[in-house]
C-alpha cells in the first residue's frame, strides 16, 4: 500500500517494487537514498515490499553494507535517523538471480504476491539487457497487465535503437505500463516551470518571441568521466545530456498551456515541441576537455584519462543554437549547452527579454535595458528577476544598475531541504501517475532531431574543438552566440 499525503484519494494500493541492478551506482548513489527520504517523509506504507536483485548470494552481505554506506554518504548527518534506516531495511528482499539464466527467475517470482498486488519493475541496467530480462519475466509468468516497468535513459544511441527497444518493451507492455524516467523531471524547480508560466499572469503574457530576445538552458560539471571511460566514450554529452535532460527542459519552457493538468495533455503538448523543432544545419560546437585546473586542482585532458583511446572524437562539451518553427517561438533561440571539467557545476535557464524599442535614458546605459529571468536547478534550486532600478543617492541622478528580486524556495517556504528528482519520480511510479514520464513519442521525436544536428555536424567541415578544463568552455562557443549580438550571461 501506498501513502501519499499530497493525494487527495483514500485509496491505497498493494505494490511491489522490483529493482534490477541494485549494487550499481544509480541505485546506491540516488534510489536507495531516494526511498530512505520518502520512508523518512512517512510517504511509504507498511506493506511495501522492495525486492533488490543481486547477482550472487555471496553478494548479499556485501549489499546490505554498501547500502548503509551509501544511506550515509547520500543523506545529511541532520537527516539521518537509525529507526528510518531500520524500517527500511525491514521492508527490503535481497534476491540472487543471474539475470541470464531463466530457471533462477522462479526465486523472484516466489518472492512476490501471486494476488492482491502491483508490481514495478526498475531496470537500472545497461539497455542491452532489457529484452533479456522481460524475456525472461514474461517466460516465468511474473508480468501481467497490472505490472509497471521503469527504464532509465540513454534509451537508445540514436533513434533507430530506440526504436528498437521501444518495441522490445511493446511485446509485453501497454504504453501506460512504461514508464521512462528522466528525473530532471521530478527537481522542484523543474516542476516549478509548469506554476511559473501558467499561474502568474506577469509571465505568461510576456511568453513568445515578442518579448523574449533569446534563451539559454546550461547544464555545466565539474567533474569528468570518473573512470567511466568505457561507458562515456560511446555516449558523449549529445546522448548523455542533450537528448533527454536539456531537450525535456526546451519542451517545459516552450509548450502551449495544456487544457488540463494531467499527463495526456503535457506530454501531447511536449511532442508538439519536439515536431516544431527546426533542423539544425550550423551553430553546433562541439569539443574536448584538455588539462587545466577544476576548483584548484590539476586534472587531466579527455585523451589523457585512465584507458583512454588518444584518437577519440566524442565531445564533453557541445553547444548549438536551437529553434522553434511555431507562432510563439518564430525567431527567439535557444541555446543549449553542456559540458564536463568546466568552472563550476550548475544548471540553470537564463531567459532574457526584450528592452522597450524606446529608451529615454542616456545612451551609454542601454546595456542595462532588458530584464532577465534565471532559474537555478543546481547546485541550489531558487528564481530570480534581474530589474533595473537607479542608483540611490541625490547626487547619484538617473544612473540605472540592475538588481536580482530573489525567491529562495528554502527561506520563503521554509523548507529544510529539497527533495531530489527521483524521490518525486518514484512516488509518482508508485501512484501510477505518468505526468512526469516520457511518451515513446517524444523519445523517438528527440532522437530524430538529435541524429539530424549529429548528421549535420558530420557533414560539415567543422572540426572538434578544445577547451581547458576549469574554463567556461572553448572560444568557439561565445563566437556562435556573439555572432548574432547574443553574449553567454556569464559573458555580460
Amino acid at each position: 500500500m501506498i501513502s501519499n499525503s499530497q493525494n487527495n484519494s483514500s485509496e491505497t494500493i498493494s505494490q511491489d517494487f522490483v529493482l534490477f541492478g541494485s549494487l550499481g551506482d544509480l541505485s546506491l548513489r540516488k534510489l536507495l537514498p531516494s526511498f530512505y527520504h520518502l520512508e523518512s517523509a512517512g510517504f511509504l506504507d507498511k506493506s511495501l515490499s522492495i525486492h533488490c536483485v543481486i547477482r550472487d548470494d555471496n553478494e548479499t552481505n556485501k549489499f546490505y553494507e554498501k547500502l548503509k554506506e551509501s544511506i550515509q554518504n547520500n543523506v545529511n548527518e541532520d537527516d539521518y535517523s537509525g529507526d528510518t534506516f531500520d524500517t527500511l531495511i525491514s521492508r527490503i528482499n535481497c534476491i540472487s538471480l543471474d539475470l541470464t539464466d531463466p530457471s533462477g527467475y522462479k526465486k523472484l517470482k516466489q518472492s512476490i504476491p501471486k494476488n492482491g498486488s502491483v508490481t514495478s519493475y526498475y531496470f537500472a541496467l545497461p539497455p542491452s539487457m532489457i529484452e533479456l530480462v522481460c524475456d525472461n519475466l514474461n517466460d516465468n509468468g511474473i508480468i501481467n497487465k497490472e505490472s509497471k516497468i521503469v527504464i532509465e535513459k540513454p534509451i537508445g544511441v540514436d533513434y533507430k535503437s530506440a526504436k528498437d527497444v521501444n518495441d522490445k518493451l511493446a511485446k509485453y507492455f501497454d504504453e501506460e505500463q512504461i514508464y521512462r524516467i528522466d528525473h530532471y523531471l521530478g527537481k522542484e524547480t523543474v516542476q516549478n516551470l509548469i506554476a511559473l508560466r501558467f499561474a502568474n499572469s506577469i509571465f505568461a503574457s510576456q511568453w513568445n518571441s515578442k518579448c523574449i530576445e533569446y534563451i539559454e538552458i546550461t547544464a555545466a560539471e565539474t567533474i569528468g568521466i570518473e573512470g567511466r571511460w568505457g561507458y562515456y566514450d560511446d555516449v558523449g554529452q549529445m546522448i548523455d545530456m542533450v537528448q533527454s535532460h536539456l531537450l525535456q527542459l526546451l519542451c517545459l519552457l516552450a509548450i502551449e498551456p495544456p487544457n488540463e493538468l494531467n499527463a495526456l495533455n503535457i506530454r501531447y503538448e511536449k511532442e508538439q515541441v519536439l515536431k516544431a523543432l527546426t533542423p539544425i544545419k550550423d551553430n553546433i560546437i562541439r569539443a574536448q576537455y584538455v588539462d587545466g585546473k577544476v576548483l584548484g586542482e590539476s586534472v587531466p585532458g579527455y585523451l589523457e584519462e585512465d584507458g583512454a583511446n588518444t584518437q577519440s572524437e566524442t565531445e564533453t562539451y557541445i553547444c548549438m543554437r536551437a529553434e522553434i518553427s511555431n507562432w510563439r517561438w518564430s525567431g527567439t533561440p535557444f541555446y543549449l549547452r553542456t559540458g564536463k571539467r568546466l568552472s563550476e557545476k550548475l544548471t540553470q535557464i537564463i531567459i532574457h527579454f526584450k528592452p522597450d524599442q524606446h529608451f529615454i535614458f542616456d545612451q551609454d546605459q542601454q546595456q542595462l535595458a532588458g530584464n532577465v529571468l534565471i532559474i537555478k536547478l543546481q547546485p541550489t534550486e531558487g528564481i530570480s528577476l534581474e530589474v533595473v532600478t537607479k542608483n540611490h543617492g541625490i547626487d547619484k541622478g538617473m544612473r540605472l544598475r540592475k538588481d536580482p528580486l530573489y525567491l529562495d524556495f528554502y527561506k520563503s517556504q521554509k523548507v529544510s531541504r529539497m527533495p531530489g528528482g527521483y524521490e518525486k519520480m518514484l512516488l509518482e511510479l508508485l501512484n501510477s501517475e505518468q505526468r512526469m514520464f516520457l511518451t515513446r513519442k517524444e523519445v523517438e521525436l528527440s532522437w530524430k532531431w538529435c541524429d539530424q544536428v549529429t548528421k549535420a555536424f558530420e557533414n560539415s567541415s567543422q572540426k572538434l574543438c578544445q577547451y581547458r578544463s576549469g574554463s567556461n568552455g572553448p572560444e568557439e562557443a561565445k563566437q556562435m552566440i556573439e555572432k548574432y549580438g547574443h553574449k553567454w550571461y556569464e559573458d555580460r
